[in-house]
């Protein structure tokens, strides 16, 4: 009797544009390699959200432009309330890349490595001023029930404290948080190594 010769699975091949540190860099045009010199000058290193966008530099110069106004420009809300959506925001949607990334910003601007913590897990359990909690309030609603959202919920967060402007850039920043959680984890984004020590 002939044995039957065991079927062999087909070897999977390694899917380049999926797989984050798999992904080559590209040659890219003048201003965006002067932005990543810039990135290994302030942070030494360029963050991988950055590296993975470079298989299109038409991708990748405005969501560079677009992270930088909403992170970065003016606002009346701070960077560390910035980041701290962020963080709540990609707790929502379990999102690694994010938590890691932001979760290490908070902590470097917050001087709190349990704030940190606290905001990942669950920011409810987290001291926070009336006007932070009205603010990851309102974008935990616009991450989990967008579409319940009315006029009392934005009336909530102006009671609060916050201007209208204000309640414009948290949602920018949730909004813009929900698209790039849902881009890193479909493509498997993996956060530098850098991330993981800072602030401890």
């Amino acid at each position: 009797m002939v044995a039957k010769k065991k079927r062999e699975r087909p070897r999977r091949r390694p899917v380049h544009a999926l797989r984050l540190r798999e992904t080559p860099s590209r040659k890219l045009g003048a201003d965006m390699a002067a932005y990543f010199d810039l990135c290994e000058e302030k942070l030494g290193f360029v963050p991988n959200v950055l590296r993975a966008y470079t298989f299109d530099e038409t991708k990748l110069v405005p969501f560079a432009n677009l992270y930088n106004q909403l992170m970065l420009g003016d606002s009346g809300l701070s960077r560390l309330e910035r980041e701290m959506i962020a963080v709540v925001v990609s707790s929502i949607n379990r999102c690694f890349y994010c938590l890691v990334a932001h979760g290490a910003a908070v902590r470097t601007l917050s001087g709190d490595p349990a704030l940190g913590e606290m905001l990942v897990m669950n920011y409810r359990v987290a001291d926070l001023s009336p006007r932070q909690r009205a603010m990851l309030d309102f974008a935990a609603l616009m991450t989990e029930d967008s579409h319940r959202i009315g006029a009392k919920d934005r009336q909530r967060v102006r009671d609060a404290g916050l201007s209208d402007r204000e309640i414009w850039d948290v949602a920018a920043v949730a909004a813009f948080f929900n698209m790039s959680n849902r881009m890193a984890s479909a493509v498997d984004m993996r956060p530098n190594d850098e991330y993981h020590a800072q602030a401890r």
